[in-house]
C-alpha cells in the first residue's frame, strides 16, 4: 500500500489502577513507575527548554521507529548497510570489492554536515563555526578547514542541496558509507561509475537506501526477528494506560505502513508466551485513540502537502473507503482534531505532545505549523549524562586552565602596550621584555596543558566527534536546534512514566556570561 492510512480505533482499555502518592496534602499523583515521584536516575530524567504544563495537555502523540521503538544499531544500521552495499553494487553498478566492506555504527553521530561536493563531513558550533571536520575519514588539517569554512563574510548556511544534515538515527549507515565511497574514490578513480564525484556517489546512495526501504528487504528481516533489531521496553504499556488513564488522547503517527507498524507494536505492547515470544494480534491498539500510518511526514504536518487519510481494515490491511482502488474522500478532518471512536464529531484539541526522534520530521514541523507542544527522544543522552558527572573534576580543571590562560594572556597584553608609552627607560623596557618572555612561555605550557585536556574529555565522549552537544565550548549545532525546537527532551520516551501526568516542566534559568561571576555559591 503507497496511500496514508489510518486504523481503525481499538476499544477503551480496561480500567488502570495507578500508584498514588500525596504529598503535604495536595490532590494525589500517579505514575506508571514505581519510582514514579522518587528521586530520578539522571540518565532517565526529562529535560525542560520552554515551560509546559501537563495539565494543559489533552492529547499525546507517539512517532514509533526510534521513538516508541528503539533499534540496536550494532544489527539494524548494520542490516541497513549491508542492504545499502548491495543496491550500489547490482543495482547501480558499483564495483563488487564493496561488498567486502564492513560498518563500524559507533564512528559517526547525530549533528553531522554531509559536504557532499567536497565529500567531508562536519561538525559544527550553534554559530555554524565548523570545528572538527574530516575528508572520508583523514581529519582536515587547520588550515584546509580554514580555507574552505572560513570565510566570515560569506558564511555558509549548510543546508541542502549542497549539504546534508545527519539529524536521524537512520542516517548514520548512510553518513560512513559515504565516508568510506570518499576514500575510495579518491584512491582508486577509475574503479566508480563514469561521472561518480562526491555529490553524484551521495545521491547513488541515498538512491540505494530508498530502494532497499522501497522493496521491503530491512523490514522482512525486523518482521521475522523483531527481538535481535528492536529493544524491549516493559515501560512502554504502563506508560501509556497512565496516560490515558490521567484523562489525555493518545495517537500515533508513524511514516511506517500498516503491516509493519502491526509489528513493531506488537512486539513492544504484545503480551508474551512462555518462551519470551510475542503474539501478534491487535490488543495493542486499545492504548491509542487514533493511529496513523503511512503518514509521510513531515509534509503529513502541513495541511496544503497532506495527502487523503484511508482507513485500513487491521486483520486484511485493505483499505476500507476506496472504490475499486479509486479514493475517496477524505476522513474527515484531521488538523489538528482527533477521530475518536464511538462519537459522531470531531474532538478538537486545543494543545498537544508530540513525541519523536527527527527534529525536522517529527519535531520542527509539528511545532511551527500545528502550534503542537514537542518532545524529542535521544537515546545518546542517557550515556552522556552519566559521563558528564563522572567527568565532573576533568571539566573543573578545564575551566581552571582556562581562566589561568587568559589572565596570563591578558598580563602579556598589558606589558606589551606599556611598551609604547612614553618616558619608560631601557632598563625597564629591558624588565619588561624579560617578564613577556617569561610569561609567554608559562602561557605556550598553559595553552598545551588545556589542549591536551580538551581533547582527552573530548575523546571520552567520542573518539572522533566528541560530546554530542557541544563543541568546544560551544553548544553544537544539533544542540542549537534541540534547543530552539523541543520543548522537553530526553533519553527514552518511557521516561515519561517516571513522572507525574500532571507535572509543570520549567526550565532551568537562563544566564548570561556577565552574570557567572556574580552568582550565589
Amino acid at each position: 500500500m503507497d496511500k496514508d492510512q489510518v486504523t481503525g480505533i481499538g476499544d477503551k482499555i480496561s480500567h488502570f489502577q495507578p500508584m498514588t502518592l500525596t504529598d503535604g496534602g495536595q490532590e494525589p499523583c500517579i505514575w506508571s513507575s514505581p519510582g514514579g515521584g522518587h528521586k530520578i536516575d539522571m540518565g532517565k530524567q526529562i529535560f525542560c527548554n520552554r515551560s509546559l504544563n501537563m495539565k494543559n495537555i489533552v492529547a499525546v502523540g507517539f512517532d514509533m521507529d526510534y521513538t516508541l521503538a528503539q533499534y540496536k544499531p550494532e544489527t539494524f544500521e548494520t542490516l541497513a548497510y549491508n542492504g545499502t552495499i548491495r543496491k550500489l553494487v547490482y543495482d547501480l553498478g558499483y564495483p563488487e570489492e564493496l561488498l567486502e566492506w564492513s560498518f563500524d555504527w559507533r564512528y559517526m553521530v547525530r549533528g553531522l554536515v554531509l559536504d557532499k561536493k567536497r565529500g567531508n563531513i562536519l561538525k559544527m558550533d550553534r554559530h555554524k563555526y565548523v570545528k572538527v571536520a574530516y575528508h572520508g575519514f583523514r581529519e582536515m588539517s587547520k588550515e584546509d578547514k580554514v580555507d574552505a569554512y572560513g570565510n566570515t563574510l560569506i558564511r555558509d548556511a549548510f543546508d541542502e542541496p549542497d549539504y546534508a544534515l545527519i539529524d536521524t538515527l537512520f542516517s548514520l549507515a548512510e553518513a560512513f558509507l559515504f565516508a568510506q565511497l570518499v576514500d575510495f574514490i579518491d584512491n582508486n578513480p577509475g574503479k566508480v561509475p563514469k561521472g561518480a564525484d562526491y555529490a553524484r556517489m551521495y545521491k547513488d546512495v541515498r538512491a540505494a537506501v530508498d530502494l532497499c526501504h522501497r522493496d521491503g528487504t530491512l523490514k522482512q528481516m525486523v518482521a521475522k526477528n523483531p527481538k535481535r533489531y528492536i529493544n524491549e521496553d516493559t515501560s512502554i504499556v504502563p506508560m501509556l494506560k497512565m496516560l490515558r488513564d490521567s484523562g489525555r488522547s493518545t495517537f500515533l503517527v508513524t511514516n511506517s505502513l500498516w503491516d509493519y507498524t502491526n509489528i513493531v507494536m506488537n512486539f513492544l505492547c504484545g503480551s508474551r508466551t512462555l518462551d519470551g515470544s510475542s503474539t501478534c494480534n491487535f490488543d495493542w491498539l486499545k492504548y491509542f485513540d487514533v493511529v496513523i500510518t503511512g503518514s509521510a511526514k513531515p509534509g503529513f504536518f502541513h495541511e496544503d502537502s497532506r495527502a487523503n487519510l484511508f482507513e485500513v481494515e487491521p486483520e486484511s490491511g485493505m483499505l476500507l473507503n476506496t472504490d475499486n482502488g479509486t479514493p475517496m474522500p477524505q476522513v474527515g478532518s484531521f488538523s489538528p482534531n482527533l477521530l475518536l471512536k464511538g462519537e459522531n464529531k470531531t474532538c478538537r484539541v486545543f494543545q498537544v505532545l508530540y513525541v519523536g526522534d527527527h527534529i525536522y520530521g517529527d519535531i520542527l514541523r509539528s511545532k511551527k505549523v500545528l502550534g503542537w507542544r514537542t518532545m524529542l527522544v535521544v537515546p545518546e543522552l542517557e550515556s552522556e549524562v552519566k559521563l558528564l558527572w563522572g567527568l565532573r573534576d576533568m571539566r573543573k580543571q578545564l575551566r581552571i586552565l582556562r581562566n589561568k590562560r587568559d589572565l596570563i594572556e591578558d598580563q602579556v597584553h598589558h606589558l606589551k602596550w606599556s611598551l609604547k608609552f612614553d618616558g619608560i627607560t631601557d632598563d625597564e623596557k629591558q624588565n619588561i621584555s624579560c617578564k613577556i618572555d617569561e610569561l609567554e612561555s608559562q602561557r605556550d605550557q598553559v595553552r598545551l596543558t588545556h589542549q591536551g585536556a580538551q581533547l582527552k574529555c573530548h575523546q571520552k565522549f567520542h573518539n572522533i566527534w566528541g560530546q554530542l552537544m557541544k563543541t568546544g565550548y560551544q553548544n553544537s549545532r544539533f544542540a542549537h536546534q534541540v534547543e530552539r525546537f523541543a520543548c522537553l527532551y530526553t533519553s527514552q520516551v518511557s521516561n515519561l512514566s517516571m513522572y507525574s501526568p500532571d507535572k509543570y516542566y520549567r526550565p532551568s534559568e537562563d544566564f548570561m556570561p556577565h552574570e557567572f561571576d556574580i552568582l550565589p555559591i
